[in-house]
C-alpha cells in the first residue's frame, strides 16, 4: 500500500514539474529579443525628441522603469516604444533608433523590447554593488532624485526589470553609454566589465551569447569635451571579449559639446542597431532607406 502511495505520489509531481515547465517555455518567446541599456544623460536622451520621432513600429517595446502617470504607463509593465524611453520627462536616446533599426531588418514575427535605466552626471560606480551606496551619499540632490526613482539602486532596478522580462523574451545584448563622467579614469574598463560580469551571473546569461555594446562619447571632430575618454572606450574590447564599440565620428551634438542633438543620437542609435544586426547575422535596412 505504501509503495502505491508512493508511484501515485511520484507521478503527481512528475505531472506537476511537467506543466510547470511547459508552462514556462510557452511563456518566454524565443522571438522577442531583449536589450538591456544603461548609462549617464547621453542614454537618458538630453535632446528633446520631434513628431518624426514618435511614429513607431508596435514590434518595438520598451519595458517602463518607472511610474510615469503624465504618459499613462506604469513601471514593469510594457508598452510602444515611443519616446521617452527612459524616465518621464527624458529626451530621445540611442535605444530609440537602436530599436527602429533592429524591427525594420528583422523577420516580422521578431519583435524588440528595450530596458533603460540612466542616471544623469553619475560615474559607474552609480552601478557597482560596492560602491553605489557612498557613491550616491555625497551626489547632488537632483541626482539622488534620480537614484531614488530607481528604488535607490539603479543596478537592483536594471536587474528587476530584466528578471521581468527574461520571463517573457530572451535577452540578446546590452547597450551601454557611459563615460563622460569619468573620463581619463583607467579604471573604466575594469568597473564595466564588473557591472557586465554580474549581469551575466545574477541573470545566468552566457557572455558568449551577450555581447555589450558601448558607445563613444561626443567625438574630437565635434568638439568634444569630454572626447579624450573616447580612448579609453576603446579599449573595452581588450577586458570584455564579446565587447563591441560604436563610433561616435560625425555624430551631431548640442552646443555643450557633451551632449548628442537630436540627430546625433538617432544616428548613434542607428549604428547601435546596424552593429548588433551583424552580430545577429542580419543584414541592415532600416539604415540604407531611413538615414540621410
Amino acid at each position: 500500500m505504501k509503495n502505491k502511495l508512493f508511484r501515485c505520489s511520484l507521478g503527481l509531481a512528475i505531472c506537476l514539474v511537467t506543466l510547470l515547465v511547459s508552462h514556462n517555455a510557452r511563456a518566454q518567446d524565443r522571438k522577442f529579443y531583449i536589450f538591456l541599456c544603461f548609462g549617464q544623460s547621453n542614454m537618458e536622451g538630453n535632446a528633446p525628441f520631434e513628431a518624426q520621432d514618435t511614429t513607431v513600429d508596435e514590434r518595438f517595446r520598451v519595458l517602463q522603469a518607472v511610474d510615469c502617470p503624465e504618459l499613462g504607463r506604469v513601471k514593469n509593465k510594457w508598452y510602444t516604444a515611443k519616446p521617452p524611453l527612459c524616465r518621464c520627462k527624458t529626451g530621445i536616446n540611442p535605444a530609440d533608433y537602436f530599436g527602429r533599426t533592429l524591427v525594420a531588418a528583422l523577420p516580422k514575427k521578431v519583435k524588440v523590447g528595450v530596458i533603460n535605466v540612466a542616471v544623469a552626471g553619475a560615474k559607474i560606480q552609480v552601478f557597482e554593488k560596492d560602491n553605489y551606496q557612498a557613491y550616491a551619499a555625497t551626489a547632488p540632490d537632483w541626482m539622488k532624485n534620480t537614484i531614488a526613482q530607481y528604488g535607490g539602486d539603479p543596478y537592483a532596478r536594471l536587474l528587476e526589470l530584466a528578471k521581468i522580462a527574461q520571463k517573457q523574451g530572451m535577452i540578446k545584448g546590452i547597450l551601454l553609454h557611459q563615460g563622460e563622467s569619468n573620463t581619463n579614469d583607467t579604471t573604466w574598463t575594469r568597473r564595466v566589465k564588473g557591472i557586465y560580469d554580474r549581469l551575466m551571473h545574477d541573470l545566468s546569461l552566457r557572455p558568449s551569447k551577450v555581447p555589450l555594446l558601448a558607445g563613444e562619447v561626443v567625438n574630437a571632430d565635434q568638439g568634444g569635451i569630454c572626447a579624450s575618454m573616447n580612448k579609453i572606450i576603446a579599449t573595452l574590447p581588450d577586458v570584455i571579449t564579446n565587447a563591441h564599440v560604436i563610433s561616435s565620428a560625425g555624430c551631431t551634438c548640442s552646443k555643450d559639446h557633451l551632449h548628442f542633438d537630436a540627430a546625433g543620437y538617432r544616428e548613434l542609435g542607428k549604428r547601435y542597431g546596424v552593429k548588433m544586426l551583424s552580430i545577429l547575422g542580419y543584414k541592415d535596412s532600416y539604415a540604407d532607406t531611413n538615414s540621410k
